[in-house]
């Protein structure tokens, strides 16, 4: 265990030192965060505004435009956290593939060290990084909301949060170790993180809200776990801001909105309930850790 945590003390200074790939793991909270200044948060604001309207045309015009913005903030930061995860963990468990290309994971494996050891070494380091890096970004938003006059979340907020940052996190290095394993070279991983870090906005329903996505891509987003991800922190990121912002219309209305932005994901008729969606995650996680340890055991068989 001593040397498995040596392992992942390397591997997290490793990446400190290395301020490109710390620049690259945050390169698409950069995108959507610039997406949502530009472009989609206007969008999307003016649309809750439209669609207030219709309920009442003695509505506060300002103060909806308000409230929408501040909404759609909140679901926008929860897009970011989701996508931090992913792109993350994929980063940090790049110093696997440098270790593989440059013969240093050859070295750790004729160690007494187990192979266990050496997955918890690199899967728990990426786990730290994501978890670290999201904090901070959670961080950074509250304290932006209360400069702009905005109201931050409350403690029992940040708290549902930061546990779901730290199974989303596991999650997404168990599934970056598992996709490791078949990558042996910088460039390929490299494309991959390109990739993913580019569709991770899109599976999550982050660039484009589910109510304008085909129904047959949409039914496909609902099985993968990035939107899941993404759903349980819009529940809690944008619990008082629709509260808010649909107060004094009926209540059907801010479940249809629920529903068309992903915070609500219904599958079967049914909402997936939040024990449900943790519970998926979960077991999505621990499964890509008994997959990398089959795959591993019969690498080693197969080296011998």
């Amino acid at each position: 265990m001593r040397a498995a945590m040596n392992l992942v003390k390397r591997n997290i200074y490793i990446f400190i030192r290395d301020r490109g790939r710390v620049i690259s793991s945050v390169l698409s909270m950069l995108i959507v965060l610039g997406l949502m200044i530009l472009f989609l948060g206007d969008m999307n604001s003016q649309d809750i505004v439209t669609a207030l309207e219709r309920f009442g045309r003695n509505r506060d015009t300002a103060a909806d435009e308000a409230n929408a913005k501040y909404l759609i903030s909140m679901w926008t930061l929860a897009g970011i956290l989701i996508s931090n995860t992913v792109t993350v963990t994929m980063t940090a468990m790049g110093s696997m593939i440098e270790d593989e290309v440059n013969m240093r994971l050859a070295s750790f494996y004729v160690t007494p060290v187990k192979r266990l050891g050496i997955a918890f070494g690199y899967i728990f380091s990426a786990w730290c990084i994501a978890v670290f890096l999201c904090t901070v970004t959670l961080a950074v938003s509250q304290v932006y909301f209360a400069v702009t006059g905005q109201t931050t979340l409350v403690w029992t907020a940040l708290l549902q949060l930061l546990g779901m940052i730290v199974l989303n996190a596991f999650v997404y290095a168990a599934i970056a170790y598992f996709i490791a394993l078949f990558v042996h070279s910088v460039g390929a991983w490299n494309g991959i993180l390109s990739i993913v870090g580019t569709l991770v906005g899109f599976v999550g329903a982050i660039y484009l809200p589910m109510s304008v996505l085909p129904e047959s891509v949409a039914d496909i987003l609902r099985h993968l776990p990035v939107l899941h991800g993404a759903a349980m922190m819009r529940v809690v990121c944008t619990k008082e801001a629709v509260e808010k912002t649909f107060a004094g219309i009926p209540a059907e209305a801010a479940e249809v909105f629920r529903e068309k932005m992903g915070i609500t994901i219904v599958m079967g008729d049914e909402p997936v309930s939040f024990v449900v969606q943790a519970g998926c995650l979960l077991g999505l996680g621990l499964l890509m850790i008994a997959a990398s340890a089959v795959i591993s055991r019969r690498k080693l068989l197969y080296d011998r």
